[in-house]
């Protein structure tokens, strides 16, 4: 199947009664899930979408985010989904940027929402029921439009993260999204309808959208979510859903491991666990499983790439802090970042540090009504990723660093995330963040933001003793000091841009 629509149909014909949905006491049927959706087509319809056309989804984790999703696709239009705390200024640029004609919010955002789409023409409907229930009664549901969307179709406009700038909407296709699903369900999580998928990962981030919605669709399974992410709340409903498939992020895995909630936690139905979104720490998995008695399997990919590009396969070797081997369909090589990527960049050496450049199915069409950003990304068919990245004479990948993240101290170069491992393995750190820091001699000194867990005591001395200690001279971080907790981004991940250091450091 090349479209989502098809996914989504094909799935209410063959598991009509069985639950598609569900968030604590509100449950949807795969046949209940479909019509809602074809509710809101008919909706979308009546307000002038045709085909083409963009409609905007600022909802959290609940069941009116896939009937929205779904929706919009029946209505042959292209999905915008946007993160539900969008301040004005933002929510602004997101509709002015996409062109969206209708925008479906959830209530709590009403106040932003009002003065973000103030003078940009779009029609909102805010919605307050976590069924979407009020917004879609007395509707009938429609089929979607008779034409159908066509692989190459526009399904979703998903926005990165403008750290180097505004962000940018990446296109992602029917084919890129129903492919890269298909695939994540069959071979990945080797999922079926007799599963149950938690879906804490954000569903406006592509790595919920397309390993927890989207797969679990393709599969038949049954998707439990949870409105805003809580670890006490996610191990809780392990064990009263029977969830056999969790897709998280390092972040998430952290919360669930230090919290209490886990001494207590029925995880025995969990069957298999999936990392991806950023590094996930070694000390981080190692803990988590012996904790949990479940296996992490941990992976790669981007906005870009729909998003996942390679994974450590089940049946295959696991090799911990590798991000494994491309998936089905997907070529992936490290080449000379200098050089730049692309057909003639020169792959490098086993063990050489390059960046990362994709080919495949996922990757996307290209950055929305933006040809310059697609040229310089777009190589030769090759998506340069701006990951660092090192291959082992197995094919197994292993990522060194962000490119723009990369610290060099006297001509020596040093890759933060090689220091923050370090730091994880001390007993009383959470999480942490290294940074470079200007220096009038160096060109760049080390620093090291430090939250603790809770409970836990050290000092900055004994941190930057315990990766002295670890190691090369020039590595270790001269500045260390401990904060309340690290600012996080829509999708979890901790802000570097946003991690200064104490005043009397500077």
């Amino acid at each position: 199947m090349t479209d989502l629509n098809s996914v989504l149909e094909a799935a209410a014909a063959r598991y009509a009664d069985h639950p598609a949905v569900r968030m604590d006491g509100l449950v949807l049927s795969y046949c209940q899930l479909r019509d809602a959706a074809y509710r809101t087509a008919s909706l979308l319809s009546s307000l002038g979408i045709v085909p083409g056309d963009r409609v905007a989804l600022m909802l959290p984790n609940v069941p009116a985010f896939p009937i929205a999703f779904y929706g919009a696709l029946a209505a042959g239009a292209i999905a915008v989904p946007m993160y539900p705390l969008l301040k004005s200024r933002e929510i602004a640029y997101h509709l002015s940027d996409s062109g969206a004609s209708v925008l479906l919010a959830w209530h709590t955002a009403a106040d932003e929402v009002a003065l973000g789409a103030a003078g940009t023409g779009v029609q909102v409907l805010m919605v307050d029921d976590p069924g979407a229930a009020g917004l879609l009664t007395g509707l009938a549901p429609v089929a979607p439009v008779p034409a159908g969307r066509a692989g190459n179709d526009d399904a979703a406009i998903l926005y990165t993260s403008g750290t180097t700038g505004m962000p940018k909407g990446a296109e992602l296709t029917h084919a890129n999204l129903a492919c890269n699903a298909s695939l994540t369900a069959r071979t990945l999580l080797c999922a079926g309808p007799e599963d149950v998928v938690m879906g804490c990962l954000p569903l406006f981030h592509v790595f919920g959208l397309t390993c927890a919605l989207n797969a679990a669709v393709a599969a038949g399974a049954s998707l439990t979510l949870l409105h805003r992410f809580d670890p006490a709340k996610a191990l809780e409903s392990i064990g009263r859903d029977k969830v056999t498939i969790f897709a998280g992020d390092p972040t998430t895995y952290a919360a669930m491991l230090h919290d209490p909630a886990g001494a207590r936690a029925d995880t025995s139905s969990l069957r298999v666990c999936v990392s991806g979104g950023s590094a996930l720490p070694a000390q981080i998995m190692r803990r988590f499983e012996q904790a949990f008695g479940c296996m992490i399997l941990e992976g790669y990919g981007l906005t870009e790439t729909s998003p996942v590009a390679s994974f450590n396969h089940p049946g295959r070797v696991r090799k911990p802090g590798s991000i494994g081997t491309p998936v089905e369909g997907v070529q992936m090589r490290v080449v000379d970042a200098a050089a730049g990527g692309g057909a003639g960049g020169a792959g490098l050496l086993a063990g050489e540090i390059g960046e990362i450049v994709i080919r495949g199915h996922n990757v996307m069409k290209g950055y929305w009504r933006n040809p310059g950003a697609t040229a310089v990304t777009i190589i030769d068919g090759w998506l340069r990723t701006g990951d660092l990245a090192r291959v082992d004479q197995d094919g197994y990948f292993y990522i060194v660093d962000r490119k723009k993240n990369l610290i060099i101290r006297g001509g020596f170069k040093v890759y933060p995330r090689e220091i923050e491992q370090v730091l994880y393995e001390h007993p009383a750190v959470a999480e942490a963040a290294v940074i470079g820091m200007p220096d009038t001699d160096l060109g760049q000194e080390i620093g090291a933001a430090v939250q603790l867990k809770p409970a836990a005591t050290a000092t900055a001395e004994e941190l930057r003793a315990f990766v002295k200690d670890r190691v090369a001279p020039y590595k270790y971080p001269r500045h260390v000091w401990i904060v309340p907790d690290l600012l996080k981004g829509p999708t979890a991940k901790i802000l570097r841009r946003a991690v200064h250091p104490p005043q009397d450091l500077r």
